[in-house]
């Protein structure tokens, strides 16, 4: 147990720092055992700040010298403790030199400097750059770089950093250097430093200007087959940046570094983005469509990062957001873009606003709530969560719903030219869009300060005689830690109204001065609601509509709003919204699973005719609906998660919601089998594979047909699935087959498992594949994953391999995880304490899966706080997991 308390951070507690760091230069001696590491830097001490003493942070470091202006600082001169180093009696202006020593092989957390197979990484965002040498490890500090790096040249013959290259030779005792320069100012947590074994694909690029820069994707030997995609997406990157928002690539050139060992998905550092090889490495054997997707939205991101988060960065960790939700939804502009069709743009809006509802709503209803921009951490790391990202991105489409696309452009076209190489905050971003736009969004700032997931509740009434309709909407937002209470939040609510025909009709508001004129009347009216409760009138209704309400999931809200079964199947067959079009499917197949998991609860007998009910048949009329997008129709006739249906329940039942949806899988797959099986043969992809959207919107909905049709677990679909598991051409269809075999009764299914991992145990990346789909199998008990993890390609250290078998397992396989006896919750502590030691950042995020522990059933209840009690009392904390713990257990 930690017998200390580990101290809150606050924002209000924000003081600039009592010295700028001007310039840093710095010499790595790299070895895996002990690498030494100078710096020489130059600092001014700020205007206003009286003190002397300048205090640095640095972790697992050995201080080997310390120099100021040329002279020895004797130990009376400086005070080294607790991770920080306070130096006394420095002048205005000084340069510091510090010599440091670490051990990269030692270091598992895989933050500062470490060894992945042989090769040396840095990540430093948050705050790994204290762990390479003591500095003001802070993102407002901000500083030019330039840097020397000396290896063995067999063992390491490639040494790269940020920015350009401005130097590279020998050094005769069978060593070398390479000397890098960044000529524009960054903070630490952009340093970066790759050396070892590698290889690359290169490609000049030539930007809009006529400028040529150089495009290297760097990997290690033997998988220079698979980054193609990569290089492709990063191109693609490049020219919308250019196209969309008018920003250039600044440097010389962009490098891509692929490392098997990373805590995250990737990273930004300026000019040298090391990126984890789930988002690099691509080939049809081993990728699947997802994958691709996932590469070019990942290189995306990063890339653009080069100016939403480089250019202008962060003043404090507070405000994180401010390059992370802005480039989350850049990112996703840029794969909506890139699809460029309207049903293409909605299925990837639809696909958002899933990880959105399955991963952010209930954050922001549990113990970890915290507001877009937090008041405060224990741990940063912990705070790079979905609400930071996700919901930090949706905050930031709302500027352009309210602005207008161009209003949007505008905003970002005068942030850049106010905040060019500063570090800023949100509310210079909220200035900017609002100064900009000609806007008072003062109000809107609650977005950033207030935790939880709004709920607007929607009220209609129609007058025949008049011909008017009323829309009543009315928002509150339940109590989150330390918010009790909440102000009205700034909301667009995008809203259309349909006839009886299915048609949109014309919107005129009494509140809007002008004529009637029905022909140049939009269909589709973003409302802003910023009182308790407002009522918008609409004239010159000529018939009582059905509401089309929050269009395109025009803000993070959760919307209440009555329908019948009749008006939701109305709405799934005709709105001219495709996310309303999908909503209202989900609403119906919500609706029905409630209904069917409280029979359960109460012991009683599940209706069999599906077919018969309204949800039947939406999903025939979908399925038969041979204009609809197959990559739409996949996502139509998917049922919500297991974990979305818990959101909606006030106590979770996990074995009652497994059973609800396996029996409306089957029920729905016996009564449209016939259709099943005509989506299944009509949306096959014969020859080469392609990962295009049209191409890969057919898989999607072949395979969804597929996995239907297995859930009848007869002979012919086990043949079905078996003859595409020996068949297929491409990963995405292998394995679907695979996972369908899997969750089946075939008698094959353990041959096909052993066989898939013969042809790709040397396939790093399948094999977490392998891992994963057997973790989130429906027979897949505690036992099975234990003995998993005595596989000899099992590794508790490797981050992919962990999240594959163990994440997937506690998160992704809710009914064997929440096991009646509790022996779920017992494997989840034995992990989290054990990663602990390891890694922190990846424990943490573990720990979060019992976060919402008091949402369950009383007796599964016990045996999470349980679980719980064992992980606070372990010796030797983490302030990862000690954070996480502690306020699962308070709140």
């Amino acid at each position: 147990m930690r017998t200390d308390t580990p101290q809150a951070i606050y924002r209000k507690d924000y003081t600039p720092p009592s010295y700028w760091v001007n310039t840093v230069e710095m010499g790595f001696d790299l070895d895996p055992d002990l690498t030494r590491v100078a710096t020489r830097m130059t600092l001014s001490r700020n205007i206003g700040s009286r003190g002397k003493s300048l205090v640095l942070y640095g972790e697992s470091l050995e201080l080997v010298q310390l120099r100021m202006n040329g002279k020895e600082v004797g130990k009376r001169g400086y005070t080294l403790g607790n991770g920080v180093l306070e130096i006394f009696n420095v002048p205005a202006e000084v340069t510091l030199d510090i010599e440091t020593a670490l051990r990269p092989n030692q270091n598992t957390s895989l933050m500062g400097l470490y060894t992945s197979n042989g090769n040396f990484f840095t990540q430093c965002e948050a705050e790994g750059f204290r762990k390479i040498t003591f500095f003001p490890d802070r993102p407002d500090v901000m500083a030019t770089y330039k840097v020397m790096l000396r290896a063995d040249k067999d063992k390491y013959p490639v040494l790269l950093s940020n920015g350009n290259l401005i130097e590279e030779g020998d050094l005769g005792d069978g060593r070398h250097y390479a000397v890098w320069e960044d000529p524009f100012k960054k903070p630490s947590y952009l340093f970066a430093l790759v050396a070892g074994q590698l290889v690359c694909q290169e490609e000049t690029y030539k930007l809009q200007s006529g400028r040529e820069v150089l495009l290297q994707v760097w990997v290690e030997e033997g998988n220079l087959d698979k980054t193609q995609h990569a290089m492709d997406s990063l191109k693609n990157s490049i020219r919308w940046d250019e196209e969309r928002f008018g920003l250039e690539l600044d440097l010389d050139r962009f490098m891509i570094v692929a490392v098997g060992d990373f805590n995250m998905g990737a990273m930004e550092n300026k000019g040298l983005n090391i990126f984890n090889t789930k988002f690099v490495l691509a080939n049809p054997r081993i990728a699947t469509d997802a994958d691709y997707a996932g590469i070019e939205s990942v290189v995306g991101h990063e890339y653009f990062h080069n100016w939403t988060g480089n250019r202008v960065t962060c003043r404090d960790w507070f405000q994180l957001s401010l390059k992370e939700g802005l480039t989350v939804f850049r990112d996703q502009e840029f794969s909506a873009d890139l699809i460029g069709t309207d049903s293409g743009r909605a299925v990837k809006r639809i696909e958002d606003v899933r990880v959105l509802r399955q991963a952010q709503f209930p954050e922001d209803a549990g113990p970890m709530a915290h507001p877009v921009r937090p008041d405060s951490y224990v741990e940063i790391n912990n705070f790079y969560t979905v609400t930071i990202y996700e919901k930090g991105s949706e905050v930031v489409r709302m500027y352009q719903t309210l602005l207008g696309r161009d209003g949007f452009r505008k905003g970002m076209d005068l942030y850049f030219q106010r905040h060019d190489g500063q570090a800023v905050t949100c509310d210079d971003f909220r200035a900017a869009m609002a100064d900009a736009g000609g806007r008072d969004l003062s109000q809107f700032e609650l977005w950033y300060s207030q935790a939880g997931t709004p709920r607007v509740k929607v009220e209609t009434r129609y007058d025949e005689v008049a011909q008017s309709y009323m829309i009543t909407l009315t928002q509150s937002c339940p109590p989150t830690p330390g918010q009790p209470n909440k102000l009205p939040f700034h909301i667009p609510v995008a809203v259309g109204l349909l006839d009886s025909g299915g048609r949109d009709m014309p919107l005129v508001l009494d509140s809007v001065e002008g004529g009637d004129d029905r022909s140049v009347a939009p269909t589709t009216m973003v409302l802003e609601l910023t009182e308790p409760s407002q009522t918008f009138h609409f004239r010159n209704v000529r018939e009582e509509p059905v509401p089309s309400v929050l269009r395109n999931f025009s803000a993070p809200v959760i919307l209440d709003i009555e329908y019948t079964d009749a008006q939701l199947a109305f709405l799934m067959a005709n709105d001219s919204d495709a996310f309303n079009r999908w909503e209202a499917g989900q609403r119906l197949a919500m609706r029905r699973m409630l209904a069917l998991t409280e029979a359960v609860k109460n012991g009683e007998a599940l209706d069999r005719n599906a077919d018969e009910n309204a949800l039947g048949a939406a999903f025939r009329a979908t399925l038969t609906d041979n204009a609809l997008d197959p990559a739409f129709c996949e996502l139509a006739l998917t049922l919500p998660s297991e974990s979305v249906v818990a959101e909606q329940m006030d106590v979770v039942h996990p074995q009652a919601i497994h059973q609800v949806r396996r029996f409306l899988r089957r029920a729905l797959a016996s009564a449209l089998r016939f259709q099943w099986e005509v989506a299944y043969q009509s949306n096959r992809t014969p020859g080469a594979y392609s990962p295009d959207p049209v191409s890969a919107g057919k898989r999607g909905l072949k395979n969804l047909a597929l996995s239907y049709i297995v859930e009848l677990d007869d002979g012919d679909a086990h043949k079905l699935a078996q003859s595409q598991y020996d068949n297929a051409n491409n990963m995405t269809d292998r394995i679907a087959a695979l996972s369908a075999l899997v969750n089946s009764n075939a008698p094959g299914k353990d041959a096909a498992l052993a066989s898939f991992y013969e042809d790709f145990k040397q396939e790093a990346l399948v094999v977490d594949k392998w891992f994963s789909l057997q973790a989130m199998a429906r027979h897949t008990d505690v036992a099975a994953v234990r003995e998993l993890m005595n596989h000899p390609a099992f590794s508790l250290r490797n981050p992919n391999r962990a999240r594959s078998l163990i994440f997937s397992f506690c998160n992704g396989n809710p009914a064997q995880f929440h096991a009646p006896d509790g022996s779920g919750y017992e494997f989840w502590a034995d992990q989290v304490i054990a990663l602990n030691t390891i890694n922190p950042q990846v424990a943490a995020r573990l720990a979060r899966s019992l976060d919402r522990w008091r949402k369950y059933a009383p007796e599964l209840q016990d045996r999470m706080r349980a679980a719980l009690q064992r992980v606070a009392a372990t010796k030797s904390l983490s302030k990862d997991v000690h954070e996480v713990i502690s306020k699962s257990l308070a709140h």
